[in-house]
């Protein structure tokens, strides 16, 4: 139906080239830039949707694995810290990291290399002994151009919808594929 005289064709119309242009930048993450720029409260629109955030299969036995091993784990990510924080208090996987590294606080977005570069400034990392698992192709891209050895992309990013296979990086349907050598 129609809201305040403007139908959902017109609504996309108007939308999604603003969304598209921000794409792969860290206001595209921002909840503050679309709450201002649309005038809504982004983050309640977060949280009508809060039952869909939940832990992927195997990842607390993958992590706990790579503990047990002596591994680091680091949570890197563009979502911002409100939205940081809504999923850790839902998952209750925030122990498990030895850091949760924010986009924001670097002041660059996952999808350029001079994330992976801030990164190592405040995180001191081997490029060649890092595994980054990542569900976006250009994320990925751009960490190999930093020179990260192990990419692994996941093929099943939203468990509603199909597997996507990437054939540029080696895919992986869930995280005992890691352990087993994919």
């Amino acid at each position: 139906g129609e809201q305040h005289g403007l139908d959902k064709e017109s609504a996309k119309r108007k939308l999604v080239p603003r969304f598209k242009s921000k794409e792969g930048t860290l206001s595209w993450y921002c909840l503050d830039y679309w709450a201002h720029e649309l005038d809504i409260d982004v983050l309640k629109l977060k949280s009508d949707v809060e039952d869909l955030i939940q832990i992927r299969p195997q990842a607390l036995n993958f992590m706990t694995t790579l503990i047990s091993m002596g591994k680091r784990l680091i949570m890197v990510t563009n979502a911002h810290p409100d939205l940081i924080a809504m999923k850790l208090e839902r998952t209750g996987i925030g122990d498990y990291f030895n850091h949760i590294i924010c986009a924001h606080d670097l002041g660059s977005a996952k999808e350029h290399i001079e994330f992976w570069s801030r990164l190592n400034e405040k995180v001191p990392y081997s490029v060649k002994n890092t595994i980054l698992i990542d569900d976006n192709i250009t994320v990925l891209r751009a960490a190999r151009d930093y020179g990260i050895t192990y990419l692994l992309s996941i093929a099943k990013p939203d468990s509603r919808a199909p597997i996507r296979d990437s054939e540029e990086f080696v895919s992986i349907k869930n995280f005992n594929d890691v352990l087993s050598g994919y």
